[in-house]
């Protein structure tokens, strides 16, 4: 075989080389959007748990959690998902719903786009009136379903 064809060959593979990983980085996500593609994996394809929320800051939920008697201690970042959460953030503690991957039980969430494992907090007692969302839970019953009307059965 000529030389000039050898070249010619090997210029030829650098370059589709050369195209395959400048596709390969161009593609590649944001980390806002993989984020996202985490979350509403698990919401999909997670299992429910439950969990004990015990910070709440600007942006940040921290929480803990037991999966087959393995303690994790986990937080996440809430500050896309803000309007998942109620006006008043800081009054969220206790026990919470949350979602985990069954084959990593470490990557788990609370909130997603699609999901929210947040539990309405009470409302002080001079808090006055209640607000249309006190109305619609309250016909929700403690698994998030709602109340069947007993005329219909």
């Amino acid at each position: 075989m000529p030389l000039s064809v050898i070249t010619g060959l090997a210029c030829l593979a650098g370059g589709g080389a050369l195209l395959a990983m400048w596709r390969a980085v161009r593609s590649r996500s944001s980390p806002e959007k993989r984020e996202q593609r985490r979350r509403l994996d698990i919401n999909l394809n997670g299992r429910l748990g439950d969990a004990l929320l015990t910070e709440c800051h600007e942006n940040t939920l921290y929480y803990t959690y037991e999966v087959r008697g393995v303690h994790y201690a986990a937080s996440q970042d809430i500050s896309v998902l803000r309007d998942q959460l109620p006006d008043t953030p800081e009054r969220l503690g206790g026990m919470v719903n949350m979602k985990y991957a069954a084959q990593n039980p470490a990557n788990s969430i609370l909130v997603c786009e699609e999901w929210s494992g947040l539990r309405a907090a009470p409302r002080p007692a001079d808090a006055g009136e209640p607000s249309a969302n006190d109305a619609a839970l309250a016909n929700i019953n403690g698994v998030g379903h709602q109340a069947q009307d007993s005329t219909l059965a």
